[in-house]
């Protein structure tokens, strides 16, 4: 998929964001919007990368950022693809693919905390499983206090999406609610250019004590593509990095860990893996 060009703000406040289906005898607010499981695979990015890890991607997003690259669970003309899930039917799931074996397993998006997952939470830390987190902190959910891991993702100014410190520090708020289970936090920086890196650091700066995270865009994602378009990459890629540890490193910003998309060095931009 190529390069999503960000919508008007109209748009995006009457864009649908959760599927919505006709069904019976359910209960529809316990049901969970789901684009795509998979793993066991690995976590490619943040706090956790190399972890090995399940992901559960939910569908629908109240953000449109310019270079999205997981448009298929964002965008509204994908929603005939996500299905609605409860939260037994997701851990089963869960539970298949590991061959019940415990592991990280990680609730991404679209953004994930549209969705409730306390109930999947409970039943599978129960067992042994681990959940970990990754959203924009536009929105705060008392359940974020049940997390093992939470990694906050503000979107810089290339997205095209305002930032509001308020939610993130909402966010925060909620991990902090339940002080006998304390929440793993951090922050992700995915950045474009240089204004992005500067701003990215000034909201680090305001949170000293959370470890920081940051990594280079992908503004050429696409969803299939030959051995070539790999190669040309990951070419793209490199120089993408370098030129984040130079940036960094003249801002004197020593405190934050400079991270490649590790998963599309070794998939590119394939989906389920």
């Amino acid at each position: 998929m190529g390069k999503l060009s960000a919508n008007s703000e109209d748009s995006l406040m009457n864009a649908p964001l959760i599927l919505e289906r006709p069904l019976r005898d359910v209960d529809e607010t316990s049901l969970i919007s789901i684009a795509e499981i998979f793993g066991p695979t690995i976590q490619g990015e943040g706090a956790l990368i190399g972890m090995p890890t399940l992901f559960v991607r939910t569908g629908g997003c109240d953000y449109r950022c310019a270079w999205c690259d997981t448009g298929y669970a964002v965008l509204p003309q994908f929603e005939d693809q996500w299905n609605l899930m409860d939260a037994s039917a997701i851990f089963k799931k869960i539970e298949t693919l590991s061959q019940g074996h415990p592991l990280w397993v990680t609730l991404s998006g679209g953004n994930p905390a549209l969705q409730d997952f306390s109930e999947l939470i409970q039943r599978g830390q129960q067992k042994g499983y681990q959940f970990s987190m990754e959203t924009q902190a536009s929105i705060a959910k008392p359940w974020f206090s049940l997390l093992d891991q939470l990694t906050l993702s503000p979107k810089p100014p290339s997205t095209g999406m305002r930032f509001k410190q308020r939610g993130l520090e909402r966010c925060l708020d909620a991990c902090a609610s339940d002080r006998t289970h304390p929440v793993d936090i951090s922050l992700k920086f995915v950045v474009a250019d240089k204004a992005d890196i500067i701003w990215a650091k000034a909201i680090a700066d305001l949170h000293p004590h959370i470890p920081s995270f940051i990594q280079p865009c992908n503004t050429d994602a696409s969803l299939e593509g030959n051995k070539t378009q790999q190669t040309l990459a990951d070419n793209r890629d490199q120089q993408r990095l370098l030129w984040l540890i130079e940036c960094t490193q003249a801002l004197h910003w020593h405190q934050v860990r400079i991270l490649p998309q590790l998963h599309r060095w070794l998939w590119g931009d394939q989906v389920g893996v």
